[in-house]
């Protein structure tokens, strides 16, 4: 496997401390949410999670449109709901599902690329097997 990119980032005080990437351009407050108990003023790693996993579907996306000669309407979206769960043991676990919405392209045609993106997006890969990951087009 060829390495494309590595990104780095520091965090400090876990949920309730800060990130910051080493060449700065994120530096960030965490807090926890308010369903947690928290302020909920600042971000936190499950929005951090759906923000990457949302971007990086959308990138995927592009790719399979791209290879059916199709071209994506620029207010297609997708909308990532990270869950963060508590498993019966103590164990906390994450669940994600993704809202897709391919304007202009017909339902049939939305779900075969919307797997297709699935099946070569890194989040998509990477957490394949450990988090349950539900797709929805609309």
């Amino acid at each position: 496997m060829e390495k494309l990119y590595t990104a780095v980032v520091t965090a400090t005080g876990g949920r309730k401390g800060e990130v910051k990437s080493d060449d700065g351009i994120i530096d960030m407050k965490l807090a926890l949410p308010a369903s947690l108990g928290g302020q909920g003023e600042s971000t936190n790693p499950e929005q951090l999670f759906a923000a990457g996993y949302a971007a990086c579907f959308q990138s995927a996306l592009l790719v399979v449109a791209g290879n059916h000669k199709e071209r994506l309407n620029p207010e297609s979206t997708v909308t990532a709901h990270v869950d963060l769960n508590k498993n019966d043991d103590g164990a906390f676990g994450l669940a994600v599902k993704l809202r897709v919405d391919l304007k202009g392209v017909d339902n049939e045609k939305a779900k075969q690329m919307v797997d297709e993106a699935h099946q070569i997006c890194p989040y998509s890969v990477g957490t394949r097997g450990n988090i349950n990951v539900e797709l929805e087009v609309v």
